[in-house]
């Protein structure tokens, strides 16, 4: 499995700066066997002397979706813990944070008519935002790592211990 990450047009009237890039995390087959398994978008707003309901001068505006099996989406439960991953993907990365919000959202798809020989689909969606307490602009970092952190997390890629490093296939073309 690989993560690509892209930088991507950022919302203009949001903020005076911004910065936005998307994330794809593919199954790491090749051909025509590979396949999309999670996505998702990172925005960083910056607005000099903040906004009030910020409670900064910074914020990291995120989405990320995945697919999970049909048994998943109908646990109850998964709301509750998509979130938990958030929090604990930012705690891990070492992220100081403020006002942290957002919504979990389990979706289940069925397809009919011309569509019908589709599979069902299950997904998880997880789009949250929260305010950065950052002294260095360098310390933004962690939380895109917690961000993608989280995008792992929910793509059920396996973790890749600290000092390790993955080995991956060339994509042939």
């Amino acid at each position: 499995s690989e993560i690509i990450l892209e930088e991507v047009p950022a919302p203009q009237k949001l903020a005076t700066y911004s910065f936005a890039f998307s994330a794809d995390v593919s199954n790491g087959l090749l051909d025509d066997a590979e396949d999309e398994v999670a996505s998702g978008r990172f925005v960083l707003l910056h607005e000099p002397g903040g906004q009030d309901t910020w409670d900064g001068e910074y914020r990291c505006v995120t989405f990320v979706r995945a697919d999970v099996d049909s048994i998943m989406q109908e646990d109850p439960m998964l709301p509750e813990n998509g979130w938990n991953w958030f929090l604990e993907a930012l705690d891990t990365a070492g992220c100081v944070l403020t006002a942290p919000s957002g919504t979990v959202t389990r979706v289940a798809s069925s397809s009919f008519g011309k569509l019908s020989p589709r599979s069902d689909e299950a997904e998880i969606e997880i789009r949250a935002s929260w305010t950065p307490i950052i002294s260095s602009p360098a310390e933004i970092m962690k939380h895109i790592t917690g961000w993608c952190n989280l995008i792992s997390e929910i793509a059920a890629l396996p973790p890749i211990p600290e000092g390790v490093s993955a080995i991956t296939s060339a994509k042939r073309r």
